[in-house]
């Protein structure tokens, strides 16, 4: 090795153009933007769905449907979910906090029972809501359905 074969590291030498930096870096003028309009400008910035002054698409199409602001939303839980609960911790009281620890609903969660499935067990069930179906099943065993 001597110094005739010495070269610069890989990269160093070729950069890329700096734009904007001058007539020296053969981008001076108007620095690769054109002559008029937004995009020559500085602080340009692209609206989210811009279509060139065209009606943009989410103007163009109608609104659809309604929200209900008072919706409330419930998680379903059903009877044989309840069941298989109370059969493999063998407990008589279902609760919120009991369906929170199982991991079958979330601290937020609304919960409203539902009639699908058998319950053969006496439970005592608390909950922000019931169907009818599941209602009648539970007090038809001897349980309590108590919405909170």
């Amino acid at each position: 090795m001597d110094l005739s074969s010495l070269k610069p590291a890989k990269g160093s030498i070729k950069r890329d153009k700096r734009i904007g930096r001058g007539e020296g870096s053969g981008h001076g003028g108007h620095a690769t933007r054109g002559l008029n309009g937004a995009k020559s400008r500085s602080g340009y910035a692209k609206k989210i769905g811009f279509e060139g002054g065209q009606m943009p698409l989410q103007r163009r199409l109608p609104k659809f449907g309604f929200n209900n602001r008072n919706r409330k939303e419930y998680k379903a839980i059903n009877l044989d979910v309840l069941q298989r609960l109370a059969e493999k911790h063998q407990i008589t009281t279902i609760d919120v906090d009991t369906l929170i620890d199982n991991g079958l609903a979330s601290k937020n969660d609304l919960i409203k029972i539902l009639g699908n499935g058998t319950l053969t067990l006496k439970l005592e069930v608390k909950a922000h809501a019931f169907s009818q179906k599941a209602k009648e099943a539970i007090e038809a065993l001897k349980g309590t359905a108590v919405k909170i």
